[in-house]
């Protein structure tokens, strides 16, 4: 017997009803899974914590006031690491030594403040490690402090004193000529540290026979004369001196041999040159540039340097 189409769609209706029905029910009881499993997470979760505080048998209100106060003292401490950090940003020295050791403590400060930041309130252990870390720093910047004083007090007495010299020197200048060279000295050595100066710079011009002229055509080689003076801090050992000679068109003179020093970071070629042994004390010296093949008439630069810069300069005029 055919079924009457009614019946069979009413059929197919009710079964349809019947799945949905089943697939909502498979979802919901999928989501009460799932939400269990969050709040067992979160149940797990608050447990771990309580007990990494040692209270586990508070009340849940007591738990969270906890939580929230190591909230406030996290906060607090990222205030004074903050702050120990604008301290920093404000401590400046002239000593390049001491500005490299203030960068380093900048950056550390600054990573201590972003873990301190990305750490949780209740991570006790870190936060007490990072707290020691920021008393670490703390003291690292007294010691900063007590240094750059020091240094600062010595300058001052340094430049006292060699005012003081000074003035001496200026009214006894006839007396003593040892005593003004020692007054030149202090100043060089509060002003320029360690850094080396030239005086009495000049240059000559000799003949086949070892004389002195002033005639182009008779020059055979040129003679460059210096004194190296005392510096107690400057470094000791052997120590090169170049001298750059220019022709009156500005041309540098040289000869077959080639010698190259760097000047401001750049390699330059040098007329001549000449190895000493430098011990703190006064050095003259002589530095001799020969086979050059031809002088002409006018005016030479001479400029005599070491590799800590340009010692001094003078002219010589040929005939």
């Amino acid at each position: 017997m055919k079924e009457d189409p009614l019946e069979r769609i009413a059929r197919e209706e009710k079964q349809k009803g019947n799945k949905n029905l089943k697939t909502a029910i498979i979802v919901l009881a999928i989501l009460c899974v799932a939400l269990a499993g969050v709040l067992g997470y979160m149940k797990y979760k608050e447990a771990q914590i309580a007990k990494s505080l040692n209270v586990e048998n508070a009340s849940k209100e007591s738990f969270y006031k906890l939580v929230e106060q190591l909230n406030v003292e996290k906060e607090d401490l990222i205030h004074q690491m903050e702050d120990l950090q604008a301290d920093y940003a404000n401590l400046s020295s002239d000593y390049d030594k001491i500005n490299s050791q203030l960068d380093t403590s900048r950056a550390e400060i600054a990573q201590l403040i972003e873990r301190m930041k990305s750490t949780q309130a209740t991570d006790r252990a870190k936060i007490r490690q990072y707290e020691k870390e920021l008393g670490t720093l703390r003291t690292i910047m007294r010691g900063y402090i007590t240094q750059i004083d020091s240094l600062n007090t010595l300058n001052h007495k340094l430049t006292a004193e060699a005012a003081s010299a000074r003035k001496e020197a200026a009214q006894r200048k006839k007396e003593n000529e040892e005593l003004t060279q020692q007054v030149q000295g202090l100043s060089e050595q509060v002003a320029a540290g360690s850094v080396i100066k030239a005086r009495g710079l000049n240059t000559i011009a000799m003949n086949k026979s070892g004389k002195a002229t002033d005639k182009s055509k008779n020059a055979f080689r040129l003679v460059t004369t210096l004194s190296l003076l005392e510096n107690d801090l400057a470094p000791k050992g052997p120590l090169t001196i170049y001298i750059r000679v220019k022709d009156p068109d500005g041309i540098i003179v040289t000869n077959s041999v080639q010698t190259f020093f760097k000047l401001n970071g750049e390699q330059v070629v040098a007329s001549a040159s000449r190895e000493v042994d430098y011990e703190g004390k006064e050095v003259d010296l002589t530095i001799y540039l020969n086979d050059v093949p031809e002088f002409f008439k006018g005016i030479y630069t001479v400029e005599a340097y070491s590799d800590q810069g340009i010692l001094g300069k003078c002219d010589l005029l040929l005939r």
